[in-house]
C-alpha cells in the first residue's frame, strides 16, 4: 500500500540531508562544544556555523538565535522570560487561537497571578487588530501571536501586530512554528522582538528548537545552570541537532520557491475534495494562508472517524493539532472561530510539503469519496 503523507504540519521527513550532516556527531566528532580543546571546538565550529544558517533563514544576527529542546521549550522560555524580566507588569495578550503550547501555558500563568487577554478572530481566523490596539497598553508584559495558525494555515499580519506593540514599548513574541520552511520569514523586517520555531516542522530534526531575541531585549532564562546559549539556555547544547537544523535551515532557503508548486497541489486536493463531495466546507480564509495547509470540514460527521478510515487506505492527515488527536471535541482553534458545529466535528487538516507528489493527491482523492460516503451512510452524526 502506497503511504499518502499529508500531515506535514504535524511533523516532516527529515531531508535526507540532514540526516546525513547530523551523523558524524553521533559518532567521531562527539566533543562538548564547552570543552576547550580542540576536539570540543569542532562541535562548536558546527554549532556556530548552524546558529549562521537559522540566522539567515529568519533575517536576524547570529547572536540573536539560541537553540533549545523544541518548539514548546521555546515558547515557554520567551513567555516566560519576557514575562520575569517586565515586572511588576503581569498582562498577557495572545490570541484566542493560539497553539496549546502557548494556550496552555499563558491558562496557567493566569492561575499563578498573570492576568490574561484573548483577542478573538473571526469566522475565517481573521485576528482583531482594533481590539489588540485597546488591549495593549504599557502595562502589557508582553504579547505573543502566532506568525501562521497550525489548523488553518491563516497567516497574520505581524508587522502590523509588531507595530501596535512597539507603539506602547510592549515586546511581542511570535510563534513562527508553522510559517518558516512555507513563506519567507524575517523578523528585522516584521519588527518582532522574539520568535520561536521548531526543526522538525521543516524537514528537521525533532527535539530541536531555535529561539530570536532582538539583542539588548531583557529575557530570563527558563533553564538555569550553565552560560551557554549565550546565558539564554542552561545545558550543553545537543550539537547533531542544531547541525541537521542548521542544514535544514539552508534547505528551506534554497527551496523556498518550491511552495509555489505545493500551493498548487495542495489547491488541487482542496478544489477536487469540494468538487466531489457534497457538503463539504473550507475552514479559514483562502487568500492569506500559508501554501502547504488547507482544512476541511465535513458536515455531519467526526473528524476521528474519518482519519481512521482514511489511515487504513494508507492515507495521514491530522484532525488538527497533533498534540490534541484523540479528542472528540472539535479544536479549540475551531472553537474561537464560531464554525458550525456540525462543520467543526468533521474538520480535517491535510497539510503538504515540498516532497508532496502529484500521485500522492490523485491518491488522496480516490480514496477521500468513499470514506465519507461510507461513514455517511452508517454513521450520520447531527441533523
Amino acid at each position: 500500500m502506497d503511504l499518502v503523507y499529508l500531515d506535514n504540519n504535524a511533523t516532516t521527513r527529515p531531508a535526507p540531508e540532514v540526516v546525513e550532516a547530523m551523523l558524524p556527531f553521533f559518532t567521531e566528532l562527539y566533543g562538548n562544544p564547552s570543552s576547550v580543546h580542540r576536539f570540543g571546538q569542532r562541535a562548536r565550529q558546527a554549532l556556530d556555523e548552524a546558529r549562521g544558517r537559522v540566522a539567515r533563514l529568519i533575517g536576524c544576527g547570529e547572536g540573536e538565535v539560541a537553540f533549545t529542546g523544541g518548539g514548546t521549550e521555546s515558547v515557554n522560555t520567551a513567555i516566560r522570560g519576557l514575562l520575569a524580566a517586565r515586572s511588576p507588569r503581569k498582562r498577557i495578550v495572545i490570541s484566542s487561537v493560539e497553539h496549546s503550547a502557548t494556550r496552555e501555558l499563558c491558562h496557567q500563568l493566569a492561575k499563578q497571578g498573570a492576568e490574561l487577554v484573548e483577542i478573538g478572530v473571526d469566522s475565517q481566523g481573521t485576528l482583531g487588530l482594533d481590539a489588540l490596539r485597546a488591549a495593549v497598553t504599557e502595562d502589557v508584559a508582553v504579547v505573543s501571536i502566532m506568525w501562521a495558525n497550525n489548523e488553518t494555515g491563516v497567516i497574520f499580519p505581524v508587522p502590523e501586530i509588531a507595530a501596535i506593540c512597539k507603539a506602547q514599548r510592549v515586546p511581542v513574541h511570535c510563534d513562527g512554528t508553522q510559517a518558516i520552511g512555507k513563506v519567507p520569514v524575517n523578523v528585522a523586517e516584521a519588527g518582532v522582538d522574539a520568535m520561536s520555531f521548531a526543526a522538525h516542522k521543516f524537514h528537521g530534526p525533532k527535539g530541536v528548537g531555535g529561539l530570536f531575541v532582538r539583542r539588548g531585549l531583557r529575557m530570563q532564562p527558563l533553564l538555569i545552570g550553565g552560560p551557554q546559549e549565550r546565558n539564554r539556555r542552561g545545558g550543553t547544547e545537543n550539537v547533531p541537532g542544531a547541525v541537521g537544523t542548521g542544514v535544514a535551515a539552508q534547505l528551506a532557503m534554497d527551496h523556498l520557491g518550491d511552495m509555489a508548486r505545493v500551493a498548487a497541489l495542495r489547491d488541487r486536493l482542496e478544489s477536487g475534495i469540494l468538487q466531489r463531495i457534497d457538503d463539504t466546507h473550507v475552514n479559514g480564509r483562502r487568500d492569506r494562508r500559508v501554501p502547504n495547509t488547507t482544512n476541511v470540514g465535513f458536515a455531519r460527521l467526526e473528524a476521528e472517524a474519518i482519519l481512521l478510515l482514511l489511515s487504513e487506505q494508507g492515507v495521514c492527515a491530522s484532525a488538527g493539532a497533533a498534540c490534541s488527536s484523540g479528542s472528540l471535541e472539535p479544536s479549540p482553534i475551531l472553537k474561537a472561530m464560531h464554525l458550525d458545529p456540525r462543520i467543526a466535528h468533521g474538520a480535517v487538516r491535510f497539510s503538504l510539503s515540498r516532497y508532496t507528489t502529484d500521485r500522492e493527491i490523485d491518491l488522496a482523492l480516490e480514496v477521500l469519496p468513499a470514506v465519507i460516503s461510507r461513514l455517511r451512510a452508517v454513521l450520520p452524526v447531527g441533523v
